[in-house]
């Protein structure tokens, strides 16, 4: 049990780490929620079962724990982000990143020619 569980706590403390290493990639706010919310529960979902297989008189802490986690963590992601398209930021596309793209070659040859 102990193998096992230092083993699924490893997996758990990975997901954790991508979930922190998506924060920093994603390009917009949203993007960064759900990277945040499903790759972070997922890890801290690892870490629970991998802390309770080798501590296996805590199950009963640790599945409150997990089950406090797995209702708040999407209702507490998705009302951040209802407020965050409320106040008006606008999600990442595609052809707003090429508008900026085409903004900054446009200043870069009006630089240029005034040269």
């Amino acid at each position: 049990m102990q193998l096992a569980g230092e083993i699924i706590l490893l997996i758990g403390a990975i997901f954790i780490f991508l979930g922190a290493l998506g924060l920093l990639r994603m390009p917009d706010v949203y993007n960064r929620i759900q990277v945040g919310t499903k790759a972070v529960t997922l890890g801290v979902i690892g870490v629970i079962v991998g802390v309770a297989l080798i501590h296996p008189l805590w199950w009963s802490k640790l599945f409150v724990i997990l089950g406090f986690i797995l209702l708040t963590s999407p209702v507490s992601s998705s009302a951040i982000t209802k407020a965050f398209y409320r106040s008006g930021i606008k999600p990442w596309t595609k052809a707003r990143k090429m508008k900026g793209k085409k903004k900054k070659a446009q200043k870069e040859e009006n630089k240029e020619t005034s040269s």
